[in-house]
């Protein structure tokens, strides 16, 4: 049995200020699979740390220059294709710049104590367990049901 496997590494972030707002990004469902509103983030490049990708991408999506950002945890599954696909999740209260949407969608400050009330990207909210309880830091996707997945958090 061979010990590697294909796999899709990417990343988010959860910033917040010290008002309680976070930001959020909108994915146009005519862009993106995973659409609704959603935390910055993307796609780590080949010869990249993780600390490079996830600065990159929330300066690249925001505008937002991000300082210590904390690894708080994992979500990932297997794709139809059987490759692995990871999605590194970060938060922060540290940054500087001025809050800017780009082509990956628009962004905003929304009320976290609000995210329920969006339109969020699929499962956000369970994923929100992983950002704010500090006893978990996994969300796998175990297995696929007809229109959904078998969540264990860890």
């Amino acid at each position: 049995m061979s010990k590697t496997e294909k796999v899709i590494l990417t990343n988010m972030c959860m910033i917040e200020d010290d008002k309680g707002n976070v930001v959020m990004q909108y994915r146009s469902p005519e862009r993106y699979a995973w659409s609704g509103f959603a935390f910055p983030g993307g796609h780590i490049e080949k010869g990249e740390s993780l600390h490079q990708a996830i600065t990159r991408e929330v300066y690249e999506e925001t505008g937002l220059t991000i300082e210590h950002p904390q690894l708080v945890g994992v979500k990932h599954w297997h794709t139809k294709d059987n490759e692995r696909y990871i999605v590194f999740l970060y938060k922060t209260s540290s940054f500087t710049g001025q809050l800017r949407s780009s082509d990956e969608g628009e962004v905003s400050w929304v009320k976290k104590e609000s995210l329920a009330d969006l339109e969020l990207a699929y499962d956000l909210l369970n994923l929100m367990r992983i950002f704010d309880e500090e006893d978990l830091s996994e969300l796998f996707y175990s297995e696929r049901l007809e229109d959904d997945f078998v969540r264990e958090f860890w």
